[in-house]
């Protein structure tokens, strides 16, 4: 026993106590490839995924991807000013449903909220499947097992992300710098070589040849590209979500990691587009047999295909695979945040082993495995859902900034800044939905108020929970009476006796109830006298009832059922507790050897919903180490895995 402790503490790392939080908090170089993963890898797929739309467009839709590019970065300039006002007004985490809900009500904030779900889900999924496109673009022989490898790294993920903020910082670290600064001395060579060849430079290896052009360049065409493009956009909002996980002054580093994640995307995204217009690099077909990611074709093009194209495309698997930490950092934020307002279940406020939200971490592991199953791994067919839900929880946080400072008296500077930001990220999410409905997005469509209404659902039962147990009164003596213990009872046992022990010592009224069928051989009504009742009486205490009710059908548990409802008083102040000794067994598969009577009755009691029926379970444990049965004075439920069937 004492190994399984080691082996999960190795695993997980050990236990963090609540004092312990402080030492988890993160700087600036760890907020970078914890926060920022999403945003800087998506300059691997972000340019790519608006070259496969250009594909029809040949070698003309190559120069297109350059003025596409600009107006993304324009956009993605707007939003980080935007962001840097969210921080400051919300140093405690203003992620879209925070600011949605304080500002714009909880109609807006459900909106942003489940926005913001499905896009953090896409983001996880999305990335794993960018990574191993990356993979496969090296080792095409690989490609029959996309999704293999694909749910392989979410498990990796998983672990990493288990061990906490300041661990998975650590180790994200070294491949995060190492896909940096890889990418950008490609981007430095590449744009030193464009000069010095007056803009036509010549790569080093051949590319693919691009198919001729078939279609012309239209305005659909554009939008359809832009809105593809912004998917570089997306995990931009997650700083301004974990401005707790900062270490203080957490605003100042909160701030300081955005402006570094979104210079760098920035680098990133207009380097690699002006070298694909220079060097000629097109798309290919991600369906096609010789597919090839544009980064591996730009990357050979520029530096050739000695080491260091193996080493680039080994960091930008890593980095995408790993860009789904963003999903896992803010998820369970999220989920907290919304739970804490009572539109998802509790369950999501519980801090695990390690301080994390544990719960969401499991959700979202689970909800990207089905995306990643469904979709195969394509990270083309994942694009048409993305991005939609992250500009619809940009518009919605601008949106709600503007009546924050209109409220707190903010500069107008402060106002129209959030202003433009609304507008513009507002003006792309409708273009996103439009250009990519029919592709995919209208799945995202529908999921979004489909969560909608079931987190409205969860916050009226919490609702109807409080107010049906809400007491502002004191304690009532009357309340206060000894119940009729009820004991179904079988055949006098060890397991028996410890049961009327229990019960004779909660109340003078105890009934033994006992069912007795015509295949019973030996009643216990028989024994009852000399082993029940004389002992008792000699000791001068309560004797106990036997009731024994006659079955002729051989039904046991109906019978009990029915007597127990029959003599519930009206008075509430007066309850029936009724114990139900159970054996617990030392192996789960000894249950089966075992009936469900037990379990079956407490099920058939609680679901008649009569508030004056109390279970108790009396649990039996046989001796773990020498086989014998002896008795226990803990009494309780015992935990689901220990149950026995009867």
């Amino acid at each position: 026993m004492a190994s399984r402790p080691n082996l999960l503490n190795l695993l997980l790392g050990r236990p963090l106590a609540t004092s312990e939080e402080r030492g988890e908090s993160i700087g600036p170089v760890a907020g970078i490839p914890i926060f920022g993963l999403d945003a800087l890898s998506s300059a691997a797929y972000g340019p790519e995924a608006a070259l496969t739309l250009l594909i029809p467009l040949g070698l003309m839709g190559v120069k297109e991807i350059v003025p596409i590019s600009s107006a993304i970065l324009i956009l993605l300039t707007i939003v980080y000013f935007s962001y840097r006002q969210t921080i400051d007004a919300y140093p405690h985490g203003g992620g879209s449903f925070t600011v949605a809900s304080e500002n714009l009500g909880d109609g807006a904030g459900l909106l942003a909220a489940a926005a913001l779900m499905i896009d953090y889900v896409l983001t996880a999924a999305v990335g794993i499947s960018a990574g191993v496109g990356a993979l496969i673009s090296a080792a095409p022989e690989l490609q029959p097992h996309t999704l293999s490898i694909c749910l392989g790294i979410l498990a990796l993920l998983t672990v990493i992300n288990m061990r906490g903020v300041h661990d998975t910082g650590v180790v994200f670290m070294i491949p995060t710098y190492l896909f940096l600064i890889t990418l950008l001395v490609v981007i430095g060579v590449g744009i030193w070589q464009m000069v010095a060849s007056g803009g036509h430079p010549h790569a080093i290896t051949p590319l693919p040849a691009t198919p001729p052009a078939t279609e012309m360049l239209t305005l659909w065409l554009i939008l359809k590209v832009f809105s593809s493009g912004c998917a570089a956009m997306t995990g931009v909002e997650a700083v301004s979500n974990g401005v707790m996980a900062f270490r203080e002054d957490a605003r100042r580093n909160a701030k300081i990691t955005l402006t570094i994640i979104i210079a760098l995307l920035a680098v990133l995204l207009l380097g690699i587009a002006l070298l694909c217009r220079a060097y000629g690099v097109a798309a290919t077909d991600p369906d096609g047999g010789h597919y090839e990611s544009v980064l591996s074709m730009l990357t050979r093009a520029v530096m050739g295909h000695g080491w260091f194209y193996y080493v680039t495309i080994a960091s930008i698997l890593l980095v995408l695979a790993l860009s789904a930490n963003t999903a896992f950092a803010d998820f369970p934020r999220l989920t907290r945040a919304i739970a804490k307002n009572d539109f998802l279940p509790h369950v999501f406020l519980l801090r695990g082993r390690r301080l994390l939200y544990s719960w969401g971490i499991y959700v979202l592991v689970a909800l990207t495995a089905i995306l990643l199953i469904v979709f195969r791994g394509v990270t083309d067919r994942l694009i048409p859902l993305y991005a939609i839900g992250a500009f619809l929880a940009f518009t919605l946080s601008q949106a709600g900034m503007v009546v924050h400072w209109r409220r707190k008296g903010g500069s107008q500077l402060r106002m129209a800044v959030n202003g433009i930001g609304a507008i513009a990220t507002g003006i792309t999410a409708v273009v996103v939905l439009v250009t990519k409905f029919t592709s995919g997005a209208w799945i995202t469509a529908l999921l979004i108020p489909a969560m909608i209404l079931i987190m409205r659902s969860v916050k009226r039962h919490y609702v109807r929970v409080e107010r049906e147990t809400r007491l502002q009164t004191p304690l009532s003596p009357a309340m206060v009476e000894e119940p009729i213990v009820v004991m179904p009872i079988d055949r006098w046992s060890r397991i028996s006796e410890k049961g009327l022990s229990f019960a004779l010592s909660l109340s003078k009224d105890v009934r033994c109830l006992h069912v007795q069928s015509s295949e019973d051989p030996s009643p216990i009504s028989q024994i009852w006298d000399t082993l029940v009742i004389a002992p008792l009486v000699a000791a001068d205490m309560p004797v106990p009832k036997l009731i024994v009710l006659k079955s002729p059908y051989r039904y046991i548990l109906q019978p009990m059922v029915d007597y127990i409802l029959s003599i519930c008083p009206e008075n509430e102040a007066t309850r029936v507790c009724v114990l139900v000794p159970e054996l617990i067994v030392r192996h789960w598969w000894e249950n089966v050897m075992h009936n469900r009577r037990a379990d079956l009755l407490k099920v058939l009691l609680l679901m008649q919903g009569n508030r004056n029926v109390v279970v108790i379970n009396i649990p039996w444990y046989l001796d773990r180490e020498h086989g014998a049965e002896t008795p226990t004075a803990i009494c309780e439920v015992p935990p689901p895995e220990h149950r026995p069937l009867g």
